[in-house]
């Protein structure tokens, strides 16, 4: 697939380019991977001008300090580099190694309706957090929720929580109270 005909959906973020470091056209690198340096794993990266994926190349990174930097091929100033502090840094989905089965990534549960076992709808996936523990469900509770909720925080916690995650239906199954 050509990379001009790829949506926004069809990307993942991985992080962004923060500032510029020096004069010679190095960017700060905020990388959401688990390990950091993983996100130099992917590459081309594709960085979203104006509404346009635009490819680039990493000639070089590096540690520096606690954080990351990185020079981007053909950017050799500080003035350059400019152009790119804040811009997201992607990969196609299709970049993104296959799972085992029953793992999913974060982007593939967002939007999936949760529903309890008794068949009670509690909500859209809106978000998804990492509290060390386990990952947690954010859910947006319908605008009719019974039990007055705007918002549910289930554990992601398979078997004893989450029983079952349909993505064709579009659905997870969860053992969970909606009163909480």
């Amino acid at each position: 697939m050509e990379l001009s005909l790829l949506s926004e959906k069809d990307f993942i973020v991985l992080g962004k380019f923060g500032a510029v470091y020096g004069i010679n056209g190095w960017l700060k690198i905020n990388s959401y991977t688990d390990i950091p340096e993983g996100i130099f794993d992917y590459t081309p990266w594709q960085v979203n001008f104006q509404g346009n994926w635009r490819q680039v190349q990493i000639s070089s990174w590096k540690r520096h300090s606690n954080s990351l930097i990185a020079k981007l091929t053909d950017i050799n100033d500080r003035d350059l580099a400019q152009l790119y502090v804040n811009a997201d840094i992607a990969v196609p989905a299709t970049a993104l190694p296959a799972l085992d089965e029953g793992d999913f990534y974060w982007k593939d549960l967002m939007g999936l309706t949760v529903v309890n076992e008794q068949g009670y709808n509690l909500g859209e996936v809106t978000d998804l957090m990492e509290t060390g523990s386990n990952d947690v469900l954010v859910v947006k509770a319908n605008r009719t929720d019974a039990f007055g909720k705007s918002e549910r925080l289930i554990p992601y916690l398979n078997d004893t929580v989450v029983k079952h995650v349909d993505l064709t239906a579009k659905q997870i199954l969860v053992d969970w109270d909606p009163a909480f």
